[in-house]
């Protein structure tokens, strides 16, 4: 099997850089916040090997891909057009597409906008958040439900806050995340979404005194690397959208997912718990989830932390599929 490469393509107006192994029908892997294409670094080869050709991009504002200055450059449609793009310029005709953490939202619209090009999908940690015409403005529901409280996103939206904090040390930032957010800390040391109007976003986890089995040096090192070159700016710039995304698609309400799908989650992803209701419904919102797990042990990044399970569970449904 040949080794994974890299290269460019230029897609919906920006250049993007993307791993890629294999041949065979084509998936694209789309990642989440804070990550790159590396947090696919044991799915792109598993995957290959099983007879597809993977595609793993850094989405746009991260790793190597452009980053576009207006906050509004990094809303949903762009998003996915970007992913609509990239086909066009490999020269595909349609793909699997997979999202993680942020990368979900990416993988459902895609299937929701462009059925005739997305024709299954895979979403980690995530659940299908439909939207109803009860729904109201994103934000402000988050501001009811923290009460007297921080909400992560809400503290998100204003511009060049979060990321001061976050840049003043990286390996701080990417350690405390990883680490809090996984499986592996005893529950007093889990990440926090919601916290005191007078904490910072850094005081929601905490650090570990030795890296979990599933987080070598090296590859702390790589996103310490990358989010040292690149800021965060791009990567909160999607948070800062949530409204405008919620302005630019009311026609999606009610809608259900209907290509193939399944569900990966780990057993204490924080994500799953703040979106529970979502989770529960599944499958009335896509009639065609083949499978829903939570993996136990597990936390917020499923894809790193169980690179097996999750590689196991992904090339059963795809060979399923009988592409």
């Amino acid at each position: 099997m040949a080794s994974i490469n890299h290269r460019f393509v230029d897609t919906n107006g920006i250049k993007m850089h993307f791993a890629e192994q294999g041949q065979g029908p084509l998936i694209i892997l789309c990642h989440g916040f804070p990550e790159c294409w590396y947090s696919w670094r044991h799915q792109v080869p598993a995957l290959a090997e099983a007879g597809f050709h993977v595609v793993a991009p850094d989405q746009r504002g991260y790793g190597q891909t452009d980053r576009p200055e207006p906050i509004e450059a990094y809303n949903i449609l762009q998003l996915t057009g970007d992913m609509v793009g990239l086909i066009h310029a490999l020269g595909e005709d349609g793909a699997i597409i997979v999202g993680h953490d942020w990368g979900a939202p990416v993988a459902w619209h895609c299937a929701l906008l462009r059925p005739d090009l997305f024709r299954a999908i895979v979403l980690l940690s995530v659940p299908y958040l439909s939207r109803s015409w009860e729904s109201g403005r994103p934000t402000e529901a988050m501001k009811r439900m923290a009460g007297e409280q921080e909400f992560y996103m809400l503290y998100f939206q204003e511009p060049g806050k979060a990321e001061a904090e976050l840049e003043a040390d990286v390996f701080k930032t990417m350690a405390l995340s990883l680490y809090s957010s996984s499986g592996d800390p005893p529950p007093e040391k889990r990440w926090r979404y919601l916290f005191g109007k007078s904490e910072k976003f850094l005081n929601t986890g905490s650090l570990p005194k030795t890296l979990p089995a599933w987080l070598t040096e090296q590859d702390l090192a790589f996103f310490v690397d990358e989010f040292k070159r690149t800021g965060f700016r791009g990567g909160l710039n999607w948070y800062r959208n949530i409204d405008r995304n919620w302005e630019l698609t009311p026609f999606l309400n009610g809608a259900k997912l209907r290509q193939p799908a399944l569900f990966i989650a780990g057993e204490f992803d924080p994500v799953v718990a703040m979106n529970q209701r979502a989770f529960n419904t599944m499958e009335k919102t896509m009639p065609e989830l083949r499978k829903k797990v939570l993996l136990p042990g597990a936390g917020h990044w499923i894809q790193q932390e169980r690179p097996t399970e999750v590689n196991q569970l992904i090339i059963e449904f795809l060979t399923n599929l009988n592409l």
